[in-house]
């Protein structure tokens, strides 16, 4: 069973210099190489995106501009982490229900995909997430 201590906040390098920041990822930043790179943006004032949890697939999601709250949990217990840093991110090994809200004004967020798109690594209903899991209430 996955658990949300499992969750990790990853520095990026940031290299510093008058004329402002350069943030790298690459090598060992995060564990996985790059399948699938997209981006949140534009996002209307209350609405939350996410809302699903991987089977297979992990995710590295950086906050480019501004802020939002990632709201995961691992069946049992919630956890929520709030992203305002462009060097830090946040890594979610797969088998973790997420969802992102309260995003400010002209926030983007960078998804950094352990894998390509497939409908079938999705479980989008919270009940059948719990099933997966074999929490029962």
């Amino acid at each position: 069973m996955t658990k949300t201590e499992e969750l990790q906040i990853i520095e990026i390098p940031k290299i510093t210099d008058y004329r402002g920041n350069i943030s790298v990822i690459e090598k060992d930043i995060i564990p996985y190489e790059v399948k699938r790179v997209y981006y949140l943006y534009d996002i209307p004032s209350g609405s939350k995106r996410g809302g699903h949890a991987h089977i297979e697939q992990s995710e590295f999601l950086i906050p480019l501009s501004g802020s939002f709250d990632v709201i995961l949990s691992d069946g049992i217990k919630e956890e929520i982490v709030s992203l305002n840093r462009p060097n830090k991110g946040l890594l979610i090994p797969k088998g973790f229900w997420r969802e992102l809200e309260n995003f400010s004004s002209g926030a983007v967020c960078l998804v950094l995909a352990s894998d390509v798109f497939e409908e079938e690594d999705y479980i989008r209903d919270y009940g059948k997430f719990l099933e997966s899991k074999n929490i029962h209430f």
